[in-house]
């Protein structure tokens, strides 16, 4: 990936291009919901031509990235981010509100369509997930709106300057002060 810069929409397409030059292999595309939504139509080029990806859409009910700048840079001052009706600390069951059902989408595109909503679920869903070889599958994953994706690199720093979390910095064994 681009280090934080958001390469937007190339999961699928690459998960693709894998599958088709190994289809012996499983292939993952890891998504953001935001990101899967820039080429999510390449679904039914899947369906539709027997390669059977697998899809894990990383769902926190807003664009992810945005909204982690948003929060880590801009004070919270949310814009534009929002892909629910309705918050989970006013409304608990808004998960299933999200805009568009990821599970229906790709279900219409010919796909298997999945969600796991409970990390007790998350082993059971991905067996079933990887038990199915004869077309592609969809499994949203749905987390809370304050996930963050690590790691990133902030504007205006080098890769050097990577952030592994809020403040963290990864230890490279390049310290000067060791």
């Amino acid at each position: 990936n681009s280090g934080g810069a958001g390469t937007m929409g190339y999961a699928v397409p690459a998960a693709m291009g894998a599958k088709a030059g190994m289809p012996q292999h499983t292939v993952w595309a890891i998504d953001g919901d935001g990101c899967f939504q820039m080429t999510n139509q390449e679904l039914t080029t899947c369906a539709l031509n027997n390669i059977p990806i697998k899809v894990a859409i990383i769902n926190n009910g807003a664009l992810g990235m945005v909204r982690q700048w948003q929060t880590l840079f801009y004070n919270q001052r949310y814009s534009n981010t929002v892909l629910h009706s309705g918050p989970e600390d006013v409304n608990p069951d808004a998960k299933g509100t999200r805009v568009p059902d990821f599970v229906k989408l790709s279900e219409a595109m010919g796909c298997v369509g999945l969600r796991c909503e409970r990390p007790e679920d998350l082993d059971k869903v991905i067996a079933e997930a990887n038990s199915i070889n004869d077309r592609p599958v969809v499994v949203d994953f749905i987390v809370h709106e304050d996930a963050m994706v690590w790691p990133m690199v902030a504007a205006g720093t080098s890769n050097d300057e990577i952030m592994a979390a809020r403040d963290v910095r990864p230890d490279f064994g390049d310290n000067e002060d060791d």
